[in-house]
C-alpha cells in the first residue's frame, strides 16, 4: 500500500508515520510531506507531490489548528483548511488515489447534551469549526467516497499538548484553574494513529467518529494528569466565562463511537490512554 501523507511534522502526523513504517505495516511505501515540502494552498505543488508518489490513500492530518488564530485570521483558515483540503481531494481524485481527511468535534456547536451521531447537522461556532465543516461538505461532493475522520481533544508526544501544560504549570504552581464546563473525549495521537491506519487498510468511507472511549471535563482531565504524576498541586474547577477566549468553545463535543466500532474498531478509555502516555507505554487499540 501507497500512502502519502500530509501534515507529517505535527503531533498526530509524527505518529503517523511511526504507526505506517512500525514492523508490523509490512508493504507500506509512505510518502511523508511537512508544510514545508508542499503548502496546502498550492495546488500545483499538490498535484505534483500526489501524481509523482501515486498513492493508494492519501491522509491529509495538516491543517491550521490554532482555534484562536482562527477567529483574527478568518481568511488563513479556510485557506488552508478548506480550500487547502480541496486542492489535495481534487489531485487525489485525478490520481485515483482515496483520501482520508482529519476533521474535528469542532463542526458541532456543543448545545447537544448525548453524544454527537455522524448524521448530526454541523453548525460550528467558531471560524475553525466553520473551515472544517466547509471541507468536509466540500470534500463530499467531490470524493463522496472520501473518509472523514472526526477526532477530539489531542494530546501526545512531540508537541505542544494539554498534560504537558498542566504538568507545567503543576510542577511549578500550588494550585491551577481549570474550565469544568466543557465536556469531550480526550484522544492519545498514538491510539488515534493506530485506529486511522486501520481504517485505511479496511478502505473506509464516509464520516467515522474517532477518539479515546469516556469523556470528562477539561477539570476531570487535569485533576486526572495531576493525580497519576503524583504532584501535589490543587485543581480549581471554573467557569469558561472566567476564562473568556477569542473562540467559542463547545460546551458537549463528545462523539459517539458507533461510526467506529462498525469497523470493529475499539479505542480504549482516555484515562488508560493517559497513563500510557505518561509512562510512554505501547498503544492498545484493539485491531
Amino acid at each position: 500500500m501507497r500512502v502519502t501523507l500530509f501534515g507529517a511534522s505535527g503531533l498526530l502526523g509524527q505518529d503517523l508515520v511511526k504507526a505506517l513504517t512500525g514492523e508490523q505495516m509490512t508493504g507500506v511505501e509512505l510518502t511523508a510531506l511537512s508544510s514545508k515540502d508542499a503548502d496546502l494552498r498550492h495546488g500545483a505543488r499538490v498535484r505534483e507531490v500526489i501524481s509523482n508518489s501515486r498513492p493508494d490513500w492519501v491522509i491529509l492530518s495538516a491543517a491550521y489548528t490554532d482555534v484562536d488564530g482562527c477567529e483574527s485570521n478568518r481568511d488563513l483558515a479556510f485557506a488552508v483548511n478548506c480550500e487547502g483540503a480541496v486542492n489535495v481531494a481534487e489531485a487525489a481524485r485525478e490520481a485515483g488515489s482515496r483520501l482520508l481527511f482529519l476533521s474535528t468535534d469542532y463542526v458541532f456547536d456543543g448545545c447537544k447534551l448525548s453524544p454527537y451521531e455522524t448524521s448530526d447537522a454541523r453548525n460550528p461556532a467558531s471560524v475553525y469549526g466553520e473551515s472544517k465543516a466547509l471541507a468536509e461538505v466540500r470534500l463530499l461532493e467531490i470524493l463522496p467516497e472520501v473518509c472523514i475522520a472526526r477526532t477530539s481533544w489531542l494530546f501526545g508526544d512531540g508537541g505542544k499538548c494539554f498534560p504537558a501544560t498542566i504538568l507545567k504549570l503543576a510542577s511549578a504552581r500550588p494550585e491551577i484553574s481549570v474550565v469544568n464546563d466543557q465536556r469531550g473525549s480526550p484522544t492519545f495521537t498514538r491510539d488515534l494513529a493506530s485506529a486511522l491506519v486501520r481504517l485505511c487498510s479496511v478502505s473506509a468511507r464516509g464520516i467515522v467518529h474517532v477518539t479515546n472511549s469516556g469523556n470528562c471535563t477539561w477539570y476531570d482531565f487535569a485533576g486526572e494528569i495531576v493525580r497519576a504524576s503524583g504532584l501535589a498541586t490543587t485543581v480549581k474547577p471554573v467557569t469558561s466565562g472566567e476564562f473568556p477566549r477569542p473562540a467559542r468553545r463547545p460546551a458537549y463535543s463528545v462523539l459517539s463511537p458507533d461510526s467506529l466500532h462498525a469497523y470493529n474498531i475499539h479505542m480504549q478509555e482516555w484515562t488508560d490512554a493517559l497513563h500510557s502516555y505518561l509512562a510512554g507505554a505501547p498503544s492498545s487499540v484493539v485491531r
